[in-house]
């Protein structure tokens, strides 16, 4: 802007502020006197006013930002959450079931268990009434032709005792080592022995067996 144009300018809001200022005292006067309709009404008349434009500044330049200063993000945006969807909920039918009859349990028959077997009859062994085996052999019975030997030893034998109690039979379970003692003993035993024989469950007699052991042996 040139200097003629700025002191123009300036001529103009004077010459402006000058002519508010009578305008103002004219008003003033007229309300002391009271003609001030009148006056208000030929001022306006003659007032001749005009615009005065003046010209904007120039803008501000923005100072630049500081070089370490950190950039703030913009702040997020919030996405409005979707309308809610409201489905009709369905109430589920109810249906009465009448009451069962009452649980009758169906009866097993099962077979009764088997008679236990029978006992086994009652059976009696042959009793001595001699006693003892070894009581029925006496020193003279050591056979001679043993003694010269010098034989000695036990013989184990198995006597079946018949229905009237003698002995029908001998037999040698475990021999002396010699044949002259095993021989003697069955011998003597046969002929001695006497037993009340067996018994069945009746009470009837009958044939048993008996074991026993004789000891030959020198003095």
């Amino acid at each position: 802007m040139s200097y003629a144009e700025r002191k123009q300018m300036s001529s103009n809001r004077t010459a402006a502020l000058v002519v508010v200022a009578l305008i103002h005292l004219a008003l003033g006067y007229a309300l002391v006197t009271g003609l001030a309709y009148n006056v208000m009404k030929q001022a306006a008349e003659d007032l001749k006013t005009f615009d005065v434009e003046e010209e904007p500044p120039p803008p501000e330049e923005e100072p630049p930002p500081p070089e370490n200063e950190p950039q703030t993000p913009p702040p997020p945006q919030v996405a409005a959450p979707p309308p809610l969807v409201r489905t009709p909920m369905q109430v589920p039918t109810i249906q009465a079931t009448p009451n069962p009859p009452p649980f009758v349990p169906t009866p097993v028959y099962r077979p009764a268990p088997p008679a236990p077997p029978a006992p086994p009859p009652v059976r009696r062994e042959p009793k001595s009434v001699t006693g003892s085996l070894q009581g029925l052999i006496r020193n003279s019975d050591y056979p001679d032709s043993a003694i010269e030997r010098e034989e000695q030893g036990t013989v184990g034998v198995s006597l079946t005792i018949g229905p009237s109690g003698r002995v029908s039979n001998c037999s040698v379970t475990s021999s002396s080592g010699s044949r002259t003692l095993d021989s003697t003993t069955c011998r003597i035993l046969s002929s001695r022995a006497r037993y009340q024989p067996a018994q069945d469950s009746s009470g009837n007699p009958m044939s048993g067996n008996v074991t026993g052991r004789v000891t030959w042996r020198l003095e």
